[in-house]
């Protein structure tokens, strides 16, 4: 089964990147990735386990190999696919979502923003307003 290089480069970049993020973000199927996660702790291993960019390094080492079997072929290689992982992992992140502002309660002051209303009559004159009857109110 002679598979070409940039076939055997990009399901070994997929698969570097599905096997990193299973480890990194996921809980795993009946949390058994979770629960490993916890075993693990604050070990070195736990904390590997925490980065998906430490972690795709240690995953794509033996992808590689998949890849490449010359020394030097494999430690680009090696790079190569933790790089690659790296960019999908960034790529496919979920945005971070807006939280919408909290609302004051009625009555209260927001010392940020202004919710005062100006009636008409007290509107500020603008430039365009020349009524000279009615005198400009300053912003407070």
């Amino acid at each position: 089964m002679g598979m070409g290089y940039s076939l055997s480069f990009i399901l070994a970049v997929l698969a570097t990147w599905r096997v990193t993020h299973l480890l990194a973000n996921e809980d795993g199927p009946a949390d058994l990735i979770v629960k490993f996660r916890a075993l693990l702790g604050n070990s070195l291993a736990g904390q590997l386990m925490d980065c998906f960019y430490c972690l795709s390094l240690w995953i794509a080492a033996p992808a590689a190999l998949f890849v490449s079997r010359r020394p030097m072929e494999w430690l680009f290689t090696w790079l190569a696919l933790s790089g690659a992982a790296c960019l999908l992992e960034r790529m496919v992140k979920e945005p971070a979502k807006n939280q919408p502002a909290p609302q004051s309660a009625e009555g209260e002051i927001n010392n940020v923003l202004r919710s005062e209303t100006f009636a008409v009559t007290e509107q500020p004159r603008t430039d365009t307003d020349k009524d000279p009857e009615r005198p400009a109110i300053p912003f407070r």
